[in-house]
């Protein structure tokens, strides 16, 4: 990783764009990284459209505004056709598979098309998509070790949510998996 790594997460709210930028927030904290999360998202919230910036770095952050990325991950098509265009030339763009009608076309970025909806759904939990989404992500970048993204996931499940923890560990190697078949645009 380089000193400083800039992810956009987004999707409809309700898919877990907003706790999977925190959980990477958090992992990254465990790791005594510097980083900034910062969640936007439309007064609609679940239906509506939800996004966050999440900076890794091993410096101090100057700025959590930024309007370029090195890597995206884009859970539906509005937000495709909002941050496509956004991310850095030879950075990482994954995408959820289901809800993208219209998948771009690989340039000087690299995308893949990843079925996270599909192997939450397998493992008997739609909630894990985005874990299952974060899995694939870091296989491809790994910014945070999967040990601190579980230590992560302790402190961000609510009480009454903590017995999902195995089935996030499940969805988070299932992610690191799926990249070895994932479908490379071209």
């Amino acid at each position: 990783m380089s000193n400083t790594y800039e992810i956009i997460i987004s999707g409809f709210g309700g898919q877990g764009v907003l706790s999977l930028g925190q959980i990477l927030a958090y992992a990254a904290m465990i790791e005594g990284k510097e980083v900034s999360w910062m969640p936007s998202y439309g007064p609609e919230m679940r239906g509506g459209t939800a996004n966050c910036i999440v900076i890794i770095s091993e410096n101090r952050i100057s700025s959590p505004i930024v309007t370029t990325f090195d890597s995206g991950i884009i859970l539906n098509q509005p937000s495709m056709d909002k941050f496509f265009g956004k991310i850095k030339p030879g950075g990482l763009l994954l995408y959820e598979q289901s809800t993208i009608i219209k998948p771009p076309a690989a340039g000087t970025i690299d995308i893949l098309s990843i079925a996270g909806m599909k192997e939450a759904q397998a493992l008997g939990s739609k909630q894990v998509a985005n874990v299952v989404m974060l899995g694939a992500f870091l296989e491809r970048k790994p910014v945070v070790s999967p040990e601190s993204v579980m230590k992560a996931l302790q402190k961000v499940l609510p009480e009454h949510r903590r017995h999902l923890l195995p089935v996030n560990e499940k969805a988070l190697i299932r992610g690191k998996e799926l990249v070895a078949h994932a479908v490379p645009a071209v």
